[in-house]
């Protein structure tokens, strides 16, 4: 599935130096606590003053353009240090100021046009990958840097950060910036039921591209679930077309192991951060049973969240709902607290 156009701005940035218009890339790299827009979040600009993407609620935008477009002609980098007053700070929606840094990379020079595609190529395939660039401390509120030095990490370098989808510099090395590229989060709903309907909007709401997989037409259809990828197949051929990966979460809604355990069969081996099934302690003792039998190992089986979500005691399908977002989301930024985890 293709990611929304905003969160598409590496490969906006490079459409446009390819088309001849010239490109930049505005990264946030240094800022308040409270920011508007996070460490890492990204501004594309071409030489027309086209814009995708941002790097603060507007209070420092046009500089930064500005300064984006000076260096797409005289091709060098630009490091950006702003102090940001009350004022400003209330109009973008924080109590009070701080402190921001944007690093602009024109694109052909100060960020290598093979490099840019590497980065675009990773995450079309949905390759966690993250980008180590030595910056040069700024001793003037804007100084040209020219050709920061850039190189590839992958998850096993900074697996901390991958999962906390987490930003910055690293302390150790005040002049290393770490910038974290993880694929767009997905959720498989197995089983268009009462529960999917609230988990499918709660979930896009989070970030979450959401595809609903039940070969029952009648469950899984566009009158339930508006707007919704919908998927009438059984769970074992859905899965394998969509493969799952550490930025995917499993959730088994249905209550009938003919349809349930077909997608376990494909989440337990997988990658997938979280696996959750609804049902009983005796419905998932039953299920345990089931797995055994088709000769999954312990640790495989453990990975399951059953009984399905965080226990808050929730009764409604919208409570249940909110219980499963819940665990899920613990299990995405606290990865210790997953099932069968080593921590």
């Amino acid at each position: 599935m293709r990611a929304p156009d905003h969160d598409r701005i590496p490969e906006t940035a490079l459409s446009w130096h390819r088309e001849g218009r010239g490109a930049a890339l505005a990264t946030v790299v240094d800022t308040w606590g409270s920011a508007p827009r996070p460490i890492g979040a990204q501004l594309a600009i071409s030489g027309a003053s086209d814009l995708m993407g941002s790097v603060s609620g507007g209070c420092v935008e046009g500089a930064v353009i500005a300064e984006a477009l000076e260096g797409i002609e005289a091709g060098d980098a630009r490091l950006m240090e702003f102090g940001v007053s009350d004022d400003d700070a209330f109009a973008v929606g924080l109590t009070c100021g701080g402190r921001i840094r944007v690093l602009v990379e024109p694109i052909g020079s100060a960020l290598p046009e093979e490099f840019l595609t590497t980065l675009v190529e990773a995450r079309s395939e949905r390759r966690p990958i993250a980008i180590e660039t030595r910056i040069a401390p700024a001793d003037t509120p804007i100084a040209r840097i020219g050709r920061p030095e850039h190189r590839f990490l992958g998850y096993s370098d900074v697996p901390t950060r991958f999962d906390a989808d987490r930003s910055g510099f690293e302390e150790a090395a005040p002049d290393r910036f770490i910038s974290i590229h993880n694929p767009p989060l997905r959720l498989a709903i197995v089983g268009g039921v009462h529960i999917a309907q609230p988990l499918a909007a709660m979930a896009r709401h989070a970030g979450y591209d959401v595809i609903v997989i039940d070969p029952r037409e009648a469950f899984a259809s566009p009158e339930r679930f508006p707007g919704e990828r919908l998927v009438h197949d059984w769970p074992d051929a859905a899965l394998d077309a969509l493969g799952l990966d550490l930025r995917t979460a499993v959730t088994l809604l249905t209550h009938d192991p003919k349809i349930d355990d077909a997608a376990l069969m494909r989440a337990l081996p997988s990658e997938a951060f979280y696996i959750g099934a609804l049902g009983s302690k005796r419905t998932h003792a039953k299920r345990v049973a089931r797995l055994q039998e088709a000769g999954f190992s312990e640790a495989q089986i453990a990975r399951i969240d059953g009984p399905i979500g965080l226990d808050i005691g929730a009764r409604s399908p919208a409570e249940i709902a909110l219980s499963v977002l819940a665990e899920m989301t613990e299990r995405l930024r606290r990865p210790e607290t997953r099932p069968g985890s080593a921590a």
